[in-house]
């Protein structure tokens, strides 16, 4: 899919060439092909091919922020002790 965006970039691109060198055409209008041509449904097209991947980043940023569902982990209570309450000296 990324092949056929950048072959059709390079068309698009080529006719604005041609637009802008031609005894009748402008500047403008070459600019008008590449916007109109090019920029405006490849980016509707990498839209739509990317929302896919877009859910899945946001449906596992979602899994991230809820609790493990593990016991003890109810998220509001403070961590048991770790350290030992008595220094051992050597």
């Amino acid at each position: 899919m990324l092949l056929v965006g950048i072959a059709w970039l390079y068309v698009v691109l080529m006719v604005a060439v041609v637009e802008a060198t031609s005894e009748h055409g402008t500047l403008l209008g070459a600019m008008i092909t590449v916007v109109a041509y090019g920029l405006l449904p490849l980016g509707i097209l990498g839209y739509l091919f990317f929302s896919p991947a877009r859910r899945r980043v946001r449906r596992a940023a979602q899994r991230c922020a809820e609790p493990s569902g593990l016991p003890g982990d109810d998220g509001g209570h403070p961590a048991g002790q770790t350290v030992a309450p008595v220094r051992v000296e050597p």
